[in-house]
């Protein structure tokens, strides 16, 4: 019998050439076929038999599809989401932006999340958030199925809604009020940009993909954002790792003022606007 250890060093080697990350990969595979935690595998299934959809699962990864749609979730700041084709999946990386929020606007009211995906960033920030209440909005149905789907599961159905939102529709916000704090990770890679086959692939290309320098949504959505903000409202912009200045600029002729964050590898990760003269 081919043990659960055996198998796990098996399948690493198959997926070295596609994951930068093969024997994690492999290993929440395994508690996925298993239906444990990966803890619960390490500790006590290492000696056990192989599930039979084990060999599937690393297949499907072997075609660049990401381990988090197979399995149907990814952890995002300390929190179980659920995510699916043609969502976003939540990256590491933008805890730094929800860190961003948090710190800017301990004590938000009412949340905007422009461009939900899986509710992530909204979600993160209402738990972390005591009374706080949001609306996330998006343009395509799976993110507003996963989101709400989300919501429900971490018990925030009651503070959060998700609504059919797109920035470059006329009006989209006209019924939206005022926030204390707007949280936005648009697309913002270049077309042109070179990005793995799990990307480039697997995850949806309307919520990548932003023009020939990745700043067409935030030259659309920037603007708009001032009439929605509180007295004292903050936006907080997800950014790629070399558009700070661009972005700074767009919004500084919208009318904002930029404080830049950088994450945990220090690179540029989130941008904190306030309005002029605040």
């Amino acid at each position: 019998m081919t043990t659960v250890a055996q198998a796990l060093r098996e399948a690493a080697t198959r997926l070295e050439p596609v994951s930068d990350t093969a024997r994690l990969d492999a290993e929440l595979l395994m508690a996925h076929a298993l239906g444990s935690s990966r803890s619960e595998l390490l500790l006590r299934h290492m000696q056990a038999g192989v599930p039979d959809t084990f060999a599937g699962l690393v297949g499907r990864r072997e075609l660049h599809e990401p381990v988090a749609y197979i399995v149907g979730r990814k952890e995002f700041y300390g929190r179980e989401f659920l995510v699916a084709s043609g969502v976003l999946i939540p990256r590491m990386d933008s805890e730094t932006t929800v860190a961003a929020a948090l710190s800017a606007v301990p004590a938000a009211r009412r949340v905007l999340d422009c461009g939900v995906g899986s509710g992530a960033l909204l979600l993160t920030v209402l738990a972390e958030t005591l009374g706080a209440e949001g609306i996330g909005i998006d343009r395509a149905d799976a993110p507003l199925e996963v989101a709400s789907a989300n919501a429900s599961r971490l018990g925030l159905s009651d503070r959060a809604q998700v609504v059919r939102g797109d920035w470059n529709e006329p009006g989209w916000a006209d019924a939206l009020g005022e926030f204390d704090l707007i949280l936005a990770n648009p697309p913002y890679v270049e077309e042109d940009a070179p990005i793995a086959p799990a990307v480039r692939d697997w995850e949806p290309e309307g919520a990548l993909f932003a023009g020939p320098e990745g700043l067409n949504d935030y030259r659309v959505l920037i603007p708009q954002l001032l009439r929605l903000l509180t007295k004292n409202g903050v936006v907080v912009l997800e950014i790629g790792a070399t558009q700070a200045d661009q972005v700074a600029g767009i919004a500084e002729q919208a009318g904002f003022a930029s404080e830049l964050h950088r994450d945990l590898g220090g690179r540029a990760r989130a941008l904190v606007l306030k309005k002029l003269g605040d």
